[in-house]
């Protein structure tokens, strides 16, 4: 897979507009398939990395698939370019929702 762009998410709150910067960062492949990773929690000791994987498919004969399937090539980009084994030690999630 080849990133077309990658860059930090921000947050506007819709009540006031302020504006939260390095809220996480988003990575977009050629494809359309895309990454977000972010940490969930009060801070960074014991907060939750959530990665939330997406990848576009033409046309509904492909949506019954297994999503670990389906998502694999994405899963694999991941695991890449975060590196979450080396840094956390773990190669697989606690939740898959």
């Amino acid at each position: 897979m080849t990133v077309a762009h990658a860059y930090d998410i921000a947050y506007t709150d819709p009540v006031d507009n302020t504006v939260s910067k390095g809220q996480g960062v988003r990575i977009v492949f050629e494809d359309a398939s895309r990454i977000v990773m972010r940490l969930s929690g009060t801070g960074t000791t014991g907060a939750t990395l959530r990665v939330y994987l997406e990848r576009y498919v033409a046309g509904p004969s492909r949506l019954d698939r297994d999503a670990q399937e389906a998502l694999a090539p994405v899963i694999r980009a991941a695991h890449q370019l975060a590196g979450i084994e080396d840094h956390v030690g773990r190669s697989e999630p606690d939740v898959i929702t």
